[in-house]
């Protein structure tokens, strides 16, 4: 896994991920994004931001008709619009409001919390308490479990915690690694093919991170790239996949 991380971050440096002004957007987003396509996200993102309703206080006083309407792009809206209400009343109820406060809980406790929110699985407050705390959890997504399994990594229908941890535990020793080397991109970066799920920086992709924060941030971005242009769920391009040397019997 280890060098998995170094091939891809060669290739195609920094993704920016996760692209957002704020952590709450961060949060929004992450709801947002379940059973749909990033494209459909940025579109309702952009709704909230053009009516200038992207914080908790907008979420709150919004009538939910309304937030609906804001959010139809990303499809279920009605369901997601009334997650996002049940979690700023967690935030208002637990947190006087205050993503700050949240954020500042143990791992265990806050991840025990959001899982307890309708609508919140293990991917959803993964993505929240990484991209938007800036806490050292991994996030497993299909794209994760579909590359690992073609390439025999791990067995069809592994645990959610299993595959987290597995990455945790052998990519944490890359944030010990002089930055110089472990998060420098590499000279493939110029390549004018895809370069994995980069976005352009953002507040949220550029913000100050501890070191093991960043490798796990990259190393999720890097992955969504690989699951959206080589390691399609009905479609596979493996003889372009910066990974192709590792698949069992490439050699």
């Amino acid at each position: 896994m280890r060098s998995y991380f170094q091939t891809l971050y060669d290739a195609w440096g920094q993704q920016h991920w996760w692209p957002a002004q704020s952590r709450f957007e961060v949060i929004v987003g992450a709801y947002l994004t379940q059973n749909t396509s990033w494209t459909n996200v940025e579109r309702a993102l952009d709704s909230l931001r053009k009516a200038r309703l992207m914080s908790v206080a907008g979420i709150r006083r919004t009538p939910p008709r309304k937030l609906e309407q804001l959010i139809r792009s990303a499809g279920y809206f009605r369901q997601k619009a009334r997650r996002l209400k049940t979690f700023v009343r967690f935030l208002d109820n637990r947190y006087a409001g205050s993503l700050a406060r949240m954020f500042a809980q143990p791992i265990s406790q806050l991840r025990e919390e959001l899982l307890a929110l309708n609508g919140v699985g293990p991917e959803t407050a993964d993505s929240i308490l990484l991209y938007a705390g800036n806490h050292p959890v991994f996030v497993v997504d299909a794209y994760t479990r579909r590359i690992l399994e073609r390439h025999e990594l791990v067995a069809p229908h592994s645990s959610y915690e299993l595959i987290r941890q597995l990455f945790e535990q052998a990519l944490a020793p890359l944030a010990g690694e002089p930055l110089e080397r472990g998060l420098t991109p590499g000279p493939a970066t110029t390549v004018t093919g895809p370069r994995g799920s980069s976005h352009p920086p953002s507040p949220m992709s550029t913000a100050k991170r501890t070191p093991v924060v960043q490798v796990f941030n990259e190393m999720h971005g890097l992955i969504v790239g690989v699951g959206k242009n080589y390691c399609k769920k009905s479609q596979t391009n493996c003889e372009q996949c910066p990974l192709q040397k590792f698949l069992p019997g490439a050699q």
